[in-house]
């Protein structure tokens, strides 16, 4: 039973750690897209600032080698956004198993080597639930700091 506990409680600290990751994620990919939007803004205003000292040739060209490099720095983001979110997902999700798997070999343990691990199961759940509550406070913040930075709920390309 105390062994189920610890496990529970740690893959409760495994899914938190989780989502902590996925809010830093969405703030990273919210954060560029707006130094994206600022950027574009910027080089916009620059350009028509030149008026007629630039060519409008010139002025089209700046401004379409512009957007070139914008949708080119735009889709890395997305990219490495995108992959860092499935390495995360498969994180946590193999992390989980781990954690399942060592729960269940457990009494196998117990019996090829004579040590109860159940003692040490019970002195540990303790210790991990704080330091899972510690993560849950963390994974609120962080949530927090992603859903302002948004100026809305981060849109989110994770699995569930």
């Amino acid at each position: 039973m105390s062994a189920k506990n610890l496990a529970t409680v740690t893959n409760e600290l495994i899914e938190s750690y989780g989502n902590t990751a996925k809010n830093v994620i969405s703030a990273y990919r919210v954060g560029n897209e707006r130094a994206i939007a600022l950027v574009d803004q910027s080089w916009a205003n620059a350009v028509k600032k030149t008026g007629t000292r630039l060519s409008a040739e010139v002025r089209g060209n700046a401004l379409s080698v512009q957007k070139k490099v914008t949708a080119a720095y735009a889709k890395g983001v997305e990219v490495t956004s995108d992959s860092a979110d499935q390495a995360v997902n498969k994180a946590v999700e193999l992390a989980e198993k781990g954690v399942v798997q060592v729960a269940a070999n457990a009494s196998r343990f117990e019996k090829a080597t004579g040590v109860k691990l159940k003692p040490l199961a019970v002195a540990a759940v303790p210790a991990a639930q704080a330091v899972t509550k510690v993560a849950a406070q963390l994974e609120v913040k962080s949530s927090e700091f992603a859903t302002k930075l948004a100026g809305k709920k981060p849109r989110s390309r994770l699995l569930p």
